[in-house]
């Protein structure tokens, strides 16, 4: 998944940590098929960086049910509408385009997709602006 999302994102700076690379408590020993998952990961690209990590099967009890792809839904927010629309092209490979970018009251440039993993993105190219327009409004 990771390796998607870096070369989807034209990343320049990729950084991983499974939970095998740091020290094990010997009274909670983790599962060998745990031990290969990722503790922490950051892909840096132009315009940000998301972080990334593996929920564990063994947590199912503090996390509930993992439900893949509806529980979180990205924004990429990038002024560059060029960068913006080279992103949501990547990422809608082997995916589903729910909403196309498009001019919208909200931003210059939005649009949705589903990625090949289920993972649900919006894309927003100034949608901050009208985020503290609303807000100072409201004061």
């Amino acid at each position: 998944m990771i390796e998607f999302y870096s070369e989807a994102l034209s990343s320049n700076e990729v950084k991983k940590v499974k939970f095998r690379d740091i020290p094990q408590d010997p009274n909670y020993p983790l599962p060998e098929n745990e031990l290969n998952m990722i503790m922490e990961s950051s892909i840096e690209f132009t315009g940000g960086k998301i972080m990334m990590s593996d929920i564990l099967p063994s947590m199912k009890m503090v996390t509930g049910e993992l439900v893949k792809g509806n529980n979180v839904l990205i924004s990429l927010v990038i002024d560059d509408k060029q960068i913006l629309e080279q992103y949501f092209n990547h990422l809608s490979v082997g995916g589903n385009v729910m909403m196309p970018l498009s001019n919208t009251p909200w931003s210059s440039c939005f649009g949705m997709l589903v990625d090949k993993f289920g993972i649900n993105w919006k894309f927003n190219s100034d949608a901050y602006k009208f985020l503290d327009k609303v807000i100072s409004n409201k004061q």
